[in-house]
C-alpha cells in the first residue's frame, strides 16, 4: 500500500501483512472493508489503482465464507485469481473459457468450502444450477465490479448487468457491494436504484490521479507522434488506444517497423489471438498493445507507464477509465491524447448509427453527444487537466497547479499570428463559395495542384498556396480548431461542408482575435516523475527486474504478479540483504517470502559486493511514505530533500546513503551534513569522520589563519577531501572551538 492509513481492526492488518506484505491501507479501504464485515450494502467509487479489490478480498478471508465477485471479462477474472493464488489466497473463477471438467471440479471444491472468493460473469447468475449452488453455499456478500456497466448513463452500459437487480430478491440475506472507478453523481444514483441497495454506505474517493502526467496534443502525423512518445518509454509497458479495428492493425505494424515490440488487439480477432496478445503483454514479451476500447477492462498489469490515445475517446468517463490503466502501482505514468475535431465527428456518426441499429430512444443519443461535448471542452481548454477532470466528477481541486499536465508545465504553445492564419483559412472558405469540406480547403491553402483543383480553377484563387509553408496536417488541424472554437461552421450531413458564420465575419473584419494551438516543441519533466525515482539505484533496479522475469517464467506467472515495480524500486533504494529487510520494503507476503524472497535478498547482496556499495540502508516508514506518497495522495508537495537528509543523518546514515535516498549528488549530501552539524550540534561526528582524520584536520585548521581551506587541504597532502574538512571545521565552530574532541567509532 502507498499511504499511512492504518486499520483500527488488528485482524485486517494481520491479513494484509500475511497475504500481501503491507502494513497500511489506502484511503477509504478500511471503511469499505468494514461495510462488508458489518453486512451493510455499499457503493465504492475509487480510482483505478485505488485498491478496490482488497475491499472485497479481505472480508471474505476474515469471515471464512465464500463471497462472489461479479466481473465482466474472463481475462480480468483469470488475472485476479492468478494474482490471489500467487499470494496463497484461496480463490477460483467459473467462466466459459474453462472445459466442462474444469468447471465441475471448481464447483465441487466451491461446495466443499475451499474458496473464499468465487468469480463469475453476470450472465452465469441466470444459470439455475449456479444460482442453486450459491444458495447452498449461503453466500454472504456479492461484490459487483465495474458497476457503472449497469447504468444507461454510464460510459460502458451492458444490458446483462441490469439482470443483477434480481440478486436482492433471490439472496436477501447477502449484502451487495458495487465497485467502480468512474461514476458521476447521476450514474451513482442509478447504480443504487438498479441494484436496490439498502441504505448503502457511500464511499467516493478522489477522482484525481496525481501520479499521471496528462498531455493533450493537436493531432498531425499521429503515427510519428505516437512513436515519439513511446521513445520516452522504451522497454516499458504502454497501451495505444485507436478508434477502429483497422486503425489498431495499421498502427501496430508501423510501430513494429520502428523497432517497437507491439501487437494489436480488438474484438474482431479470434479469442485465442486476443488472449495471446494479452498474455504476451503480461509476460513482458511485448511492450506495447495497440487496441480498441475492447482492451479496456481486460488488463490488470500494474506497471503500465504510458497510455496514448491516437484518437479521442467518446467521453471523459472513458478517458478516465482508459488512462486509469496507467500507473496502477502508484508510480509515475504519462497519458497523451492526440486530439482532432475529425475524431469527434466520427464518434457522432458512430453514436447515431448505433442508436439507429438498437432502436434506442433519442435521449440516449443526446446523452452520448453531451458526453462528447464535455470531452471537447477538456481538449480545447488551456487550464489544468487534473482540475478539469476533478471538477467534471464534481470534486474541487484546491492546488493552483498540479505540476503534472501540459498546461501547468507550460508546454501549451500558441501559434504565432494565429488571427492572421485564421483569416487566411476563412478567406479560402469564402473563395470556394462555402461548397467544400476540410480536405479540399486544406489542399487549396497548401497550394496543391491536383486535377480536381485545376478543373475547378481553384489554383487561380488568391488563397491558393497562402499556407504553402506549413505541413498539410498542421493546416488541417488549424481548420478543425477553428470549427471547435465556433468561428467556422461545418454541416452535419454525410459529406460535411465548411460554412462561414457571424463569428467568421468578425474575425475577417479584424473585430475578433483567435487563439490556435500547435504541438509543443519539447516536453518537460514533471516533479512526480523525478520524485518516483528519487534514491533508486537504477542498475540494481534493472537487475531485479530481470530476476523478477526469471522467477515469473519458472512459476508461469506474469512478472507483475511476482512483485510490483513500486516494490522493486524500494528494493533498489534500500538494498535489503535479509528476509527481514525484505519484509520492511513491502510486497512480500508470507508465501512470496518463502517461495522466492531468499533469491532477491541474495541477488541484492551479490550486487552490493560486486559494485562496492552498502546494503541494508536505513528504511524508515516515514521515508517510505514520503518517497511514494505522491502515487496515492492528491496534491502532496515533494518531500524536502534537506529535511530528509537531516532525518537520515539523525538516524546514523552515511553521506553515501543520504545521497542515494534523497536522489542528490554526493557533494550535496556532504553539504547537507555540514548544515546538519551546524544546526543540530552533535557531540561528535565520528559516524562520518574517523577520530584520526578528525585530529589531523583539527591540527591543520589551528595552524592556518582560518580564512581559507586550500592551505589546509595542501597541508594534509590532498589526502582529505574538502567536504570532510568543512564538516570538521563546522563541528569545531559549534563545539567551543574544538575543545570537544570526537569519541571513537
Amino acid at each position: 500500500m502507498l499511504t499511512d492509513h492504518t486499520s483500527d481492526n488488528p485482524a485486517v492488518r494481520e491479513v494484509l501483512r500475511r497475504y500481501w506484505g503491507y502494513d497500511t491501507l489506502r484511503p477509504l479501504q478500511g471503511e469499505a472493508i468494514q461495510a462488508e464485515l458489518d453486512r451493510h450494502d455499499s457503493l465504492v467509487v475509487l480510482p483505478t489503482g485505488g485498491g478496490k479489490s482488497l475491499c472485497y478480498q479481505i472480508p471474505a478471508i476474515l469471515a471464512q465464507r465464500t463471497d462472489v465477485v461479479i466481473s465482466p471479462l474472463i481475462s480480468l477474472m483469470k488475472d485476479q485469481v492468478d494474482g490471489l493464488r500467487a499470494c496463497g489466497y484461496p480463490a477460483a473463477a467459473l467462466h466459459s473459457g474453462m472445459t466442462a471438467a474444469e468447471q465441475k471440479q471448481t464447483e465441487r471444491e466451491a461446495l466443499a468450502g475451499r474458496y473464499r472468493l468465487l468469480f463469475a460473469a453476470p450472465e452465469r447468475l441466470q444459470n439455475p444450477w449456479f444460482g442453486g449452488m450459491l444458495e447452498h453455499l449461503g453466500v454472504g456478500a456479492f461484490a459487483i465490479d465495474e458497476a457503472h456497466c449497469i447504468s444507461h448513463w454510464g460510459h460502458d452500459f451492458r444490458p446483462e448487468y441490469r439482470q443483477l437487480a434480481a440478486l436482492r430478491a433471490r439472496f436477501p440475506q447477502a449484502s451487495l457491494h458495487a465497485y467502480t472507478a468512474t461514476a458521476t453523481q447521476r450514474v451513482r444514483d442509478d447504480i443504487v436504484a438498479q441494484l436496490r441497495l439498502r441504505e448503502p454506505v457511500l464511499l467516493v474517493g478522489r477522482f484525481d490521479r496525481p501520479n499521471l502526467v496528462y498531455r493533450v496534443v493537436p493531432k498531425q502525423d499521429v503515427y510519428v507522434q505516437t512513436a515519439a512518445v513511446l521513445q520516452r518509454h522504451a522497454g516499458q509497458a504502454a497501451i495505444v488506444y485507436c478508434l477502429s479495428r483497422t486503425d489498431t492493425e495499421v498502427m501496430a505494424e508501423f510501430l513494429r517497423s520502428q523497432k517497437v515490440r507491439a501487437a494489436h488487439y480488438h474484438a474482431g480477432m479470434e479469442a485465442a489471438s486476443r488472449r495471446a496478445t494479452q498474455d504476451d503483454f503480461a509476460a513482458e514479451r511485448i511492450d506495447v498493445v495497440v487496441a480498441t476500447v475492447a482492451f479496456g477492462m481486460g488488463i490488470d498489469r500494474s506497471d503500465v507507464r504510458c497510455v496514448i490515445h491516437a484518437a479521442v475517446p467518446k467521453s471523459i468517463e472513458h478517458y478516465q477509465q482508459e488512462t486509469g490503466r496507467a500507473g496502477r502501482d502508484g508510480l509515475e505514468a504519462e497519458c497523451v491524447l492526440f486530439y482532432s475535431y475529425g475524431d469527434i465527428a466520427r464518434w457522432e456518426g458512430l453514436i447515431e448509427k448505433s442508436a439507429t441499429e438498437a432502436n434506442a430512444p433519442a435521449k440516449v443519443v443526446e446523452a452520448g453527444r453531451e458526453l462528447l461535448r464535455h470531452l471537447q471542452r477538456l481538449c480545447n481548454g488551456y487550464g489544468c487537466r487534473h482540475r478539469a477532470i476533478s471538477e467534471y466528477f464534481g470534486q474541487t481541486y484546491e492546488s493552483p497547479s498540479c505540476g503534472a499536465c501540459d498546461a501547468c508545465l507550460g508546454e501549451i504553445e500558441g501559434l504565432a499570428d494565429a488571427t492572421v492564419a485564421a483569416q487566411k483559412v476563412l478567406s479560402c472558405v469564402a473563395r470556394v463559395e462555402q461548397r467544400f469540406g476540410v480536405g479540399h480547403v486544406v489542399e487549396v491553402l497548401v497550394g496543391a495542384k491536383t486535377a480536381r483543383i485545376r478543373e475547378l480553377g481553384h489554383d487561380r484563387l488568391s488563397t491558393h498556396g497562402l499556407l504553402k509553408d506549413l505541413d498539410k496536417k498542421v493546416v488541417q488541424d488549424m481548420v478543425y480548431q477553428l470549427v471547435d472554437a465556433g468561428v467556422l461552421g461545418r454541416t452535419t450531413d454525410e459529406y460535411p461542408i465548411l460554412k462561414l458564420n457571424a463569428a467568421s465575419w468578425e474575425v475577417l473584419r479584424g473585430k475578433r482575435t483567435v487563439k490556435l494551438r500547435q504541438a509543443a516543441a519539447a516536453v518537460k519533466t514533471a516533479q512526480v516523475e523525478q520524485d518516483a525515482w528519487a534514491g533508486v539505484d537504477r542498475p540494481l533496479f534493472e537487475r531485479l527486474r530481470a530476476l523478477r522475469q526469471q522467477v515469473a517464467r519458472e512459476l508461469n506467472l506474469p512478472p507483475f504478479m511476482i512483485l510490483h515495480d513500486a516494490a522493486l524500486r524500494d528494493l533498489a533504494r534500500f538494498r535489503p540483504t535479509t528476509l527481514e529487510g525484505l519484509r520492511q520494503v513491502g510486497g512480500f507476503g508470507q508465501r512470496k517470502l518463502a517461495r522466492f524472497g531468499r533469491r532477491f535478498a541474495d541477488g541484492i547482496r551479490a550486487y552490493c559486493k560486486t559494485q562496492g556499495v552498502a546494503g541494508d540502508l536505513p528504511n524508515s516508514v516515514a521515508f517510505r511514505t514520503k518517497a511514494r506518497k505522491r502515487g496515492n495522495a492528491a496534491h502532496v508537495k515533494a518531500a524536502d530533500p534537506r529535511r530528509q537528509a537531516f532525518e537520515l543523518y539523525a538516524g546514523g546514515a552515511t553521506a553515501e546513503q543520504v545521497a542515494t535516498q534523497t536522489g542528490r549528488a554526493r557533494s550535496t549530501a556532504w553539504q547537507y551534513l555540514e548544515n546538519f552539524v551546524g544546526d543540530h550540534r552533535p557531540g561528535d561526528v565520528s559516524r562520518w569522520v574517523d577520530a584520526a582524520t578528525y585530529a589531523r584536520v583539527t591540527e591543520a585548521l589551528r595552524a592556518s589563519d582560518g580564512t581559507a581551506l586550500r592551505p589546509v587541504f595542501e597541508q594534509l597532502g590532498g589526502q582529505v577531501p574538502y567536504e570532510v574538512i568543512r564538516v570538521v571545521a563546522r563541528h569545531l565552530e559549534v563545539t567551543a572551538l574544538g575543545d570537544a574532541a570526537p569519541t571513537g567509532m
